[in-house]
């Protein structure tokens, strides 16, 4: 992936470019020390000045008001805020007409940035202050007053903090009253630009020491690039946290969330004061000293999957080479190319305003649909359907290109979604809400194609990511989440409450990836890339979970790895560097995946016994466990040394009821809700409540013998006979209102359990 940098022969300003900005995905506007506003058509190539400014105005940014946050109104959308050297702000209009100007600060205004939703603007100045407006231009608030000129500020994601420069140091200030800032020093030079991306919630800067860094929101450093020839000037994200420009002395760059560099483009522009990127994160616009506009495209953005290898080698084409035999093929399209994504056996690509769909089988008949805004953010595939995100609106299209349904929710914000906190598997989508971080929503596509609402996971911990799997029935579709401490959680989406509840699977999770053929995870774990085979083992033996689990010392990929690709049994690690490294694990688990997925159990037992691998006869005493085949358990729990619970088993063999059975078999696993539910459905009170004595779980055994109205001088002479053992008198208040009440025969007591076991096996 590269930057195509476009230059004009001869420049347009006839003095130093200070700021650019998009209107929309095809229409620049510059501002110079000339004095000129210009527009600029990427389409048409025409160069138009809109107006003259006033002389003594010396702009210093530009920024137009943020259209998708006010659909449906009109007024302000054609708002341009511009800064200038003598301290003021103006808001001018489409055509150039300065509506209001406004004296913000002693000393030039050198920043100024509309909120993300449109309510309000910031501006930060030499006098060291950093003000907040109102979008008709109104103080507000001073909510930083300093020493130190303030070179750039940002909005923070919410639009309820601000990041901005202070010497050496990056502070970021609550808009509350009286809070605290967080502050810390970032490089070794003055800060020149920063920039905050509402998607990742990443921070980016740059400065006079010539380096640029990404941090995170609590001031730890994830990437410091090497020590540049100039100092950075100018520090952008794209719309989707994905990429950043950094431009500097004849120098623009592009790079990779994590850091590291995909390009670098050596144009004729003189230092790059100011980049800006377009809404579909596909092109870069620089404001240069030397009185030009550069604009580049992204390029050869290359995506593999299996025997295919597609790369866009141009604006409007593609090229698709199938490495297996050298077939290629070369894909023309009338509009540019926003979005490309490859897999199961599909390619598709968005371009401006339509969506083409291809098939490995064939690349010349594409499907074809026009998109519903014309502006996608992003695009994730499954494998029966794909998800369109536009800019106000979720989209499932099959690979037929009918739309099946569009999810919505109260307080959706499309713009700001990322990979992260979207997934989609063959029948359940789960989305991260935007505005409360606790919250996911999951919705069912359901098979008479319509959208059903499942109810929401709320987790304690803000979630940053998550993952559905790709494997299996509905019923064994599950969620990781990782929370704000990097904690990952798994449940069961569907199927009874023990499955449903969120149980903690690892801790310092840096990156993960579901298999796409099998319920196996791959995460990197702190210094450790760790794989479980079989995550579904948390509900069924928790003993378990390290034995299924596979190990290896993460040390190779280097510092903040991240696993971009998990198919079969090869994992793709992309290292801090850029480079992608394939890893391998082993082939059996998938196989005996498979096993497991068709009930061979016969054939399940033959591969262990022949590979003698303790992580494989793990892996199949929780999957036939899980499954309630005993015969297989007993086998799998012996060979891994597990003798009290292969006794348990031949005890659950021993019960000639298959009610009973299943309920044990839910008690081997721990899951205690699970195994009095199935008793209770099928009419075994008696042994629903024993089950609870055994389990020394007296209040739920009294409870249920009251609600039930049989066997209350059962439970209250086994609690009887149990304090006695440890010579302890009665403290619970449930048990002493029924002292002296209930009469306690042992030998009555004795017949009435022998009872209930004879109608168990007259009833069975």
């Amino acid at each position: 992936m590269r930057f195509k940098t476009s230059l004009l022969k001869e420049p347009k300003h006839s003095d130093l470019v200070g700021c650019v900005a998009w209107n929309n995905t095809e229409e620049v506007y510059s501002c110079g020390d000339d004095h000129t506003i210009l527009k600029w058509n990427l389409v048409t190539k025409e160069t138009v000045k809109v107006a003259d400014m006033p002389s003594e105005l010396y702009p210093t940014d530009l920024h137009w008001f943020p259209r998708c946050q006010v659909a449906g109104k009109k007024q302000g959308q054609d708002i341009l805020l511009v800064t200038a050297a003598d301290g003021k702000f103006h808001l001018i209009s489409k055509n150039g007409r300065i509506e209001k100007s406004v004296d913000a600060h002693q000393g030039a205004a050198l920043t100024g940035r509309w909120s993300y939703d449109g309510a309000g603007l910031l501006t930060a100045g030499e006098d060291g202050q950093v003000k907040i407006w109102s979008r008709s231009g109104m103080l507000r608030s001073t909510i930083v007053q300093s020493d130190t000129p303030i070179y750039s500020a940002a909005w923070g994601p919410d639009s309820n903090q601000v990041l901005h420069t202070s010497g050496k140091m990056l502070i970021i200030k609550h808009l509350t009253p009286n809070s605290k800032p967080n502050k810390w020093r970032a490089h070794d030079g003055l800060i020149l630009k920063v920039a905050w991306n509402p998607s990742n919630n990443l921070i980016i800067s740059g400065g006079e020491d010539c380096r640029y860094r990404v941090w995170d929101i609590y001031g730890r450093q994830l990437y410091c690039s090497q020590l540049d020839d100039y100092p950075i000037t100018s520090i952008s994200w794209a719309p989707g946290g994905d990429l950043f420009a950094v431009g500097s002395y004849n120098t623009l760059r592009l790079c990779d969330k994590t850091g590291w560099s995909y390009s670098l483009e050596k144009p004729t522009t003189g230092s790059i004061f100011n980049i800006t990127w377009s809404s579909d994160g596909t092109q870069v616009a620089g404001a240069c000293g030397n009185g030009h506009v550069i604009f580049a495209h992204i390029i050869e953005r290359r995506l593999e999957w299996k025997n295919y290898e597609v790369t866009v080698t141009g604006r409007k084409s593609i090229s698709v080479q199938n490495v297996s035999n050298d077939a290629w093929e070369k894909l023309e399209f009338p509009d540019r190319i926003i979005k490309v994504s490859l897999g199961y056996n599909h390619l598709v690509v968005v371009t401006s305003s339509q969506c083409h769909i291809y098939t490995t089988k064939n690349w010349n008949t594409p499907v074809i649909f026009d998109l519903r805004e014309g502006s996608v953010c992003m695009l994730l595939l499954a494998e029966r359907h794909f998800l369109l995100v536009e800019k106000s609106s979720l989209s499932l299209y099959s690979y037929e290109g009918r739309l099946l349904c569009s999810p919505r929710w109260q307080g959706m914000q499309p713009e700001t979604f990322n990979p992260a906190c979207v997934s989609i598997s063959p029948d359940t989508i789960a989305v991260r809400d935007q505005t409360d971080e606790k919250l996911v929503h999951l919705f069912e596509l359901g098979t008479a194609r319509s959208l059903v609402d499942a109810p929401p996971i709320r987790h304690g911990g803000g979630v940053v990511e998550i993952a559905l799997n790709q494997a299996g029935s509905p019923g064994e579709r599950q969620l990781v989440l990782v929370d704000k401490n990097r904690d990952m959680y798994l449940t069961n989406i569907r199927g009874s409450a023990t499955l449903k509840r969120l149980c903690k699977l690892g801790s310092m999770i840096q990156s993960l990836c579901w298999n796409n053929d099998t319920n196996m995870l791959a995460a990197v774990q702190d210094t450790n890339l760790i794989v479980w085979y079989y995550p579904t083992v948390l509900y069924v033996d928790k003993r378990l979970v390290k034995k299924t689990v596979s190990h290896r010392d993460a040390s190779e990929f280097g510092k903040n790895p991240v696993v971009v690709s998990f198919d079969g049994n090869h994992l793709g690690v992309r290292r801090v560097d850029g480079s992608l490294v394939t890893s391998s694990v082993s082939p059996y688990p998938s196989v005996l995946h498979g096993y497991a997925a068709s009930s061979r159990w016969d054939d399940a037992l033959r591969l262990c016994r022949f590979i003698k691998d303790s992580t494989l006869w793990a892996c199949l005493a929780a999957m036939s466990t899980h499954a309630k085949d005993l015969t297989t358990a007993e086998e799998a729990y012996a060979a891994i040394d597990e003798t009290d619970k292969v006794a348990y088993i031949q005890h659950i063999k021993a019960n000639p009821l298959r009610t009973v059975q299943l309920a044990e078999m839910a008690l081997l696993g721990g899951n205690i809700q699970d195994a009095e539910s199935i008793l209770l459905q099928n009419g075994l009170v008696f042994r629903s409540i024993f089950t609870n004595l055994h389990l020394h779980n007296w209040n739920r055994a009294l409870e249920l013998a009251i609600k039930h109205k049989t066997h209350v001088d059962t439970v209250l002479f086994f609690r009887k006979k149990y304090l006695e053992t440890f010579d302890k008198p009665e403290t619970n208040l449930q048990f002493l209102q029924f002292k002296n009440k209930v009469e306690l025969d042992a030998e009555k007591i004795a017949h009435k359990i022998e009872m209930e076991y004879q109608k168990e096996l007259q009833n069975g």
